[in-house]
């Protein structure tokens, strides 16, 4: 398992270093960048996603336990989070920085690896995974700024959060196309495919050229206590949790490496826009991603 790991991990590393060097260096228009990420949030990833689950043979899979642990362990260390959070004295915008970080995931990083690791069903599992933890997170996330973000959030907005998501849609959309027995018409389905198959590397150069090492020493307490939470205590709770749902031993090494990627760079976008503390919050993005090099085969060493 460790060798297959680090042979999936490395091109992954690849593409992410190459997207650092290439924004830092100006090779591509400062403007392609907000550009890239955005088309590949709404039009290429969820491509990849409604494919992934319209194709695949869900019956195969035990997708309702799947979710069940990813939410369960999520739920478990989101709310350690939340119940620790006056012994740390972390306050205000920094600790919906913290929150996010212990709970939010790459799907870049993650779909690269479990399609490395499982081939083809490896992206079914993907899109399981993300149609459970995107909501999750979203809402969790949203919850927690409009407890402690500098801007105050209605109901109605956590709702409309969620619900236009389209991360989520795309699943969900997948899901009931699967369920009504059509298969999809011809073409669609190889152009909705080779749309996906884009998401992959044009996804995680965006993840590197968002990175931003400057200034994390200011941050070392912050980072630890989210990438503690996150790269460490999530993947032991999910993998406890596992065995109490009995999920089987490919599904069980699927929801660990999800719980173990390092937290989405979206997460900055998110609290940039809702209040939160956007510097910190890269900080902690940038010192996941190269952390979760190391911690990655460790947390998957569990299901040897």
């Amino acid at each position: 398992m460790t060798v297959a790991t680090l042979n999936a991990l490395l091109p992954v590393i690849l593409l992410i270093a190459l997207g650092h060097v290439l924004k830092r260096f100006g090779v591509l228009n400062e403007a392609f960048w907000p550009q890239a990420e955005r088309i590949s949030y709404f039009v290429l990833l969820p491509s990849l996603f409604f494919h992934g689950l319209a194709t695949a043979k869900i019956g195969d899979l035990p997708a309702g336990r799947l979710a069940l642990v990813l939410i369960a362990s999520t739920l478990a260390v989101g709310l350690v989070v939340v119940v620790l959070r006056p012994l740390t004295r972390i306050d205000g915008a920094a600790f919906t920085s913290v929150f996010q970080g212990a709970i939010r995931f790459n799907n870049y990083i993650g779909l690269m690896l479990v399609s490395g690791l499982l081939g083809t069903p490896g992206v079914a599992y993907a899109a399981i995974c993300n149609a459970a933890l995107v909501p999750l997170v979203n809402v969790l996330a949203v919850l927690v700024f409009a407890r402690h973000g500098d801007i105050r959030l209605s109901p109605l907005h956590v709702l409309r959060q969620s619900l236009t998501n389209p991360l989520i849609l795309s699943c969900l959309g997948g899901l009931a196309w699967h369920s009504s027995g059509l298969g999809l018409p011809i073409g669609v389905a190889p152009a909705l495919k080779a749309l996906g198959g884009a998401s992959l590397p044009l996804g995680l150069l965006c993840v590197g050229a968002a990175l931003r090492f400057s200034g994390l020493s200011q941050w070392t307490a912050l980072i630890a206590v989210a990438s503690l939470f996150k790269l460490a205590l999530l993947p032991v709770a999910t993998f406890f949790v596992a065995r109490a749902f009995a999920l089987p031993a490919t599904p069980t090494t699927v929801a660990l490496l999800y719980q173990a990627l390092p937290t989405a760079s979206s997460a900055y976008i998110l609290a940039r826009q809702l209040g939160g503390d956007a510097p910190l919050m890269a900080g902690i993005t940038a010192a996941q991603t190269v952390l979760a090099a190391a911690t990655l085969p460790v947390a998957l060493g569990l299901m040897a």
